[in-house]
């Protein structure tokens, strides 16, 4: 077996496959020099790796944007030119997974890992603005973002607006401090799908651009709003029986292992948790659509950690241990595992605030 001694980083990550592209989730493991990624058997891992990555003359994409549907994604480029698409769970995640991967790459140049420090710890969106509020305000007729055509190499775009302008329109309305802290906005709107490039100029910059070049503070590179955006104004509109349950502020997710209901069999999934009104949502991360696969109101649920000696009644299949159990008001009894201790506790703690 893998000697993993010098682990810098571990957790799940869904994987597009090389030959049929459909995607995985496999559990990932970062050691100075190569990323290993292990199937599992029931909710343990395999004892050796499904695969390896050697990251020594690797290029990392990060955020990756060639799948729309998938804005989670990181895009490793080995020095023989194998393309390995890795989706995270959330933003925080994916961030901190490039920083480590790009730490492990670069790790024998220390200019590039101080740069890679002052990245992480710039610009952070503050809490009480959420980037729906953000493009909500740039839709406003009176004060938000002008929609003007503007020509490029002779193609003109009706409803578009320059990177220099959303720059001066997001500190005029207070959004930021500074144009860099604009800038990395700017990219968080376009990566989230709320905004596109239109033109040569912008789209060039997005597809070869590193985090703080994806953006361009230029008045000749264009944007414009992303259709999804558009879509998911129109998809408010439709009651959706489901709509009131998804409308909550996201507490926390992540990737965890669930025990099915009729077969047993575990399966990675990601797990959102909302409040007010509280819901708990998991989603099939191998799936292309946004839609969860279940949930449940977290009202007059149970939650508790499992013992981790032996198996605890209701759990079938090969197990390891940071199990926990949430028994709805319904009395229907969901098996969770953590990839850690401290990851069950956080999880437990977090959902028994919303019961």
């Amino acid at each position: 077996m893998q000697d993993v001694s010098g682990i810098l980083k571990e957790g799940f990550l869904v994987k597009r496959g090389h030959i049929v592209h459909n995607w995985k989730a496999r559990w990932f493991v970062l050691l100075q020099d190569k990323l290993l990624y292990y199937k599992l058997d029931g909710s343990r891992k395999e004892s050796s790796p499904k695969g390896r990555i050697i990251l020594d003359g690797c290029t990392i994409t990060c955020p990756c944007l060639e799948y729309e549907n998938r804005p989670l994604v990181i895009k490793l480029k080995t020095k023989t030119n194998t393309e390995y698409f890795l989706e995270s769970c959330s933003r925080e995640e994916r961030d901190s997974w490039a920083l480590d991967i790009t730490g492990a790459i670069h790790a024998g140049h220390p200019v590039q890992v101080q740069q890679l420090h002052r990245m992480k710890n710039s610009f952070k969106l503050p809490s009480n603005i959420s980037l729906n509020h953000i493009v909500d305000k740039m839709h406003d007729n009176s004060n938000g973002i002008k929609l003007t055509p503007n020509m490029e190499q002779g193609n003109t775009y009706k409803e578009s607006f320059t990177g220099s302008a959303l720059v001066d329109w997001l500190i005029s309305s207070n959004f930021v401090a500074s144009r860099y802290e604009a800038m990395t906005l700017a990219s968080m709107l376009m990566e989230e799908n709320f905004t596109k490039p239109v033109g040569a100029r912008s789209t060039e910059a997005m597809r070869n651009g590193d985090l703080a070049e994806q953006f361009l503070d230029d008045s000749t590179a264009l944007y414009t709003f992303a259709e999804s955006y558009k879509r998911k104004l129109s998809s408010r509109e439709e009651l959706h029986p489901h709509i009131l349950e998804l409308s909550g502020t996201i507490v926390k997710q992540g990737y965890l292992v669930k025990q099915g209901h009729k077969r047993k069999n575990w399966k990675v999934r990601r797990f959102v948790l909302r409040a007010d009104p509280a819901f708990l949502h998991y989603y099939d991360p191998t799936k292309e659509e946004n839609k969860p696969v279940g949930g449940f109101s977290l009202r007059g649920c149970l939650v508790s950690a499992l013992e981790d000696n032996g198996v605890p009644s209701g759990v079938k299949g090969n197990v390891q241990g940071n199990l926990f159990k949430i028994i709805t008001k319904n009395d229907i009894h969901y098996y969770i595992q953590a990839s850690s201790k401290a990851e069950r506790a956080q999880w437990i703690e977090a959902i028994k605030r919303l019961t």
